[in-house]
């Protein structure tokens, strides 16, 4: 029993001390956000909400908040329906080379962003592509098809296959069958991995830096007022939205990818 308990003390250390391992830091940006002092500075004297009206009536913040949306949104996007489609390919059909096309799918959520960021413009460059919103939301979703793909065959494979044998057999078409038997069931996971997408681009700093051109993202705009010490208390408030921002589609992610109860293989 006396083994049993510290074990069990252990173990809520442990996770204590990672949690806080990964927490801590954003927990000072966040107290940060809130300091009245333009230094930042250990403990924090007195606290402001200034800084957040600041940062709201700063023109170039609400410019690189409505790119960082649009191009969240576009990545989004485009991965869903490529990811999907790639997803349904791998999962439903037998073909040679199907195993590679799954490792080439993930290998770009693998790879240096800075490979990944340099390969982009390089091909921009070379076919004359005018950097902007396009080339970032190409680059964010070049690895955003990862995560919806990831989701979406895991929903696949715990589908009963013979759900759509007997649509088949029923007489629907492949597009029926999709949008009547498999979709349903795929909704959940399918919105969770844009969810996963959508925080994922929405705080991408490296590939951007590469197809942005002379735009800002909110990352962006972060890297770049980071050593101008007089912005930095708007630094730290844009940068607790960044990570709000990110929690909340994680968040939902998490909640939706729970098991819903769906007809299993046997």
């Amino acid at each position: 029993m006396v083994e049993s308990r510290l074990t069990r003390a252990l173990l809520r250390l442990g996770s204590a001390l990672t949690l806080a391992f990964i927490y801590l830091p954003l927990i000072l940006i966040a107290l940060y956000a809130f300091n009245e002092s333009v230094t930042q500075s250990w403990p924090i004297h007195s606290y402001t909400t200034k800084w957040f009206s600041v940062a709201y009536h700063d023109e170039s913040v609400r410019q690189a908040l409505w790119l960082s949306v649009r191009a969240a949104l576009g990545a989004t996007a485009l991965a869903l329906v490529l990811g999907t489609l790639a997803s349904l390919a791998v999962s439903r059909f037998a073909f040679f080379g199907r195993d590679a096309i799954s490792l080439l799918v993930i290998l770009p959520l693998a790879l240096p962003g800075i490979i990944t960021g340099l390969a982009l413009r390089t091909t921009y460059t070379t076919v004359g592509v005018d950097f902007g919103l396009l080339t970032i939301i190409v680059g964010h979703a070049t690895f955003c098809i990862v995560l919806v793909y990831n989701n979406s065959q895991a929903r696949l494979r715990r589908l009963a296959g013979s759900l759509e044998e007997a649509s088949s057999d029923l007489g629907a078409d492949a597009w029926q069958t999709f949008r009547f038997v498999t979709f349903p069931q795929m909704r959940t996971a399918l919105l969770a991995g844009a969810l996963l997408a959508f925080a994922l681009s929405w705080d991408e700093v490296v590939v951007t830096i590469f197809t942005a051109g002379a735009q800002q993202t909110l990352p962006i705009w972060i890297f770049a007022n980071l050593f101008r010490p007089v912005a930095q208390p708007v630094v730290n408030v844009v940068a607790l939205f960044v990570i709000l921002m990110s929690l909340i589609p994680v968040w939902l992610a998490q909640r939706l990818t729970q098991d819903t109860g769906l007809t299993r293989r046997r």
